[in-house]
């Protein structure tokens, strides 16, 4: 039985990655953007696939104390020798509600946009975004890539990444669509469901001719980098330990047990 990877390989004195000896054929030469493609899919990305990729990474690397930086924390809390363990425990909850939207988003703009090309004018996107919108109401289903709980009035960050994208040739008919589903649902719900930044970066990885899944992996390799900041951070500024304080100034049995003591620096258990 063999068991094999295109990716890389190691000798005893050599390192490859996709044919490409490490030392002297990567470090010092690729950046991290071009390695993420490179290592993936065995070429490396254009200068325009560059560029926005950078920009979808870092829009995703940090969002404050969101429950993937809290989780982050509270689990070095607990194990403080472990510092992957936490940025593991940050990154598993990237899922249909938090981060994960991104991928929603891309696949949303994939599979409803029916038939529309670049040839459609804006009207043509206008009545297929209402149709896709008024069946998703009837369905109660919840429309990705639109809505924001804080930023009612707009996500300060899609204009910026839909700028980005027209500058590096990716604002193209999802885009559009996008941009016609926020209209529609405008006029279906009676209020602003502004494109929020799932929808833009979903858009973008769409626009790009990538999978829906290249959406979510962007999220986690950006925020792997914002856990990462939280956790230093957490060394300084222990957040981790004042969201269980304030837990356990709830709980009368921990005062009971002595373990809510305010007078007591280590609330570790014994």
């Amino acid at each position: 039985m063999t068991v094999k990877t295109k990716i890389g390989f190691t000798t005893r004195d050599r390192i490859f990655v996709r044919g490409r000896d490490l030392a002297d054929d990567v470090l010092g030469k690729m950046d991290f953007i071009d390695m993420i493609y490179f290592t993936a899919t065995g070429t490396e990305p254009d200068a325009c696939t560059r560029a926005m990729t950078n920009a979808i990474i870092v829009t995703a690397t940090d969002h404050g104390l969101t429950p993937s930086a809290i989780a982050a924390r509270m689990t070095i809390l607990g194990a403080p020798e472990s510092l992957q363990g936490a940025v593991a425990a940050g990154l598993l909850g990237a899922g249909n509600h938090f981060l994960g939207t991104m991928q929603n988003a891309a696949a949303f703009t994939r599979d409803e946009i029916g038939g529309l090309t670049d040839n459609d004018d804006e009207a043509a996107y206008a009545a297929h975004a209402r149709e896709v919108v008024r069946t998703f109401r009837a369905a109660r289903r919840v429309l990705p890539g639109i809505g924001h709980p804080i930023h009612v009035a707009g996500d300060p960050r899609t204009p910026v990444l839909r700028r980005i994208a027209g500058e590096n040739g990716f604002d193209g008919r999802h885009w559009r669509f996008m941009a016609a589903i926020e209209s529609a649902a405008r006029e279906e719900y009676g209020r602003l469901l502004p494109i929020n930044a799932a929808g833009a970066v979903g858009a973008t990885v769409s626009d790009m001719g990538l999978s829906p899944i290249w959406a979510r992996a962007f999220a986690l390799i950006g925020r792997s980098a914002g856990l990462l900041a939280h956790l230093m951070e957490e060394l300084d500024n222990p957040q981790g330990q004042k969201i269980w304080d304030m837990i356990l100034e709830q709980d009368d049995s921990a005062e009971c047990a002595g373990i809510a003591d305010p007078a007591r620096g280590d609330r570790k258990e014994q």
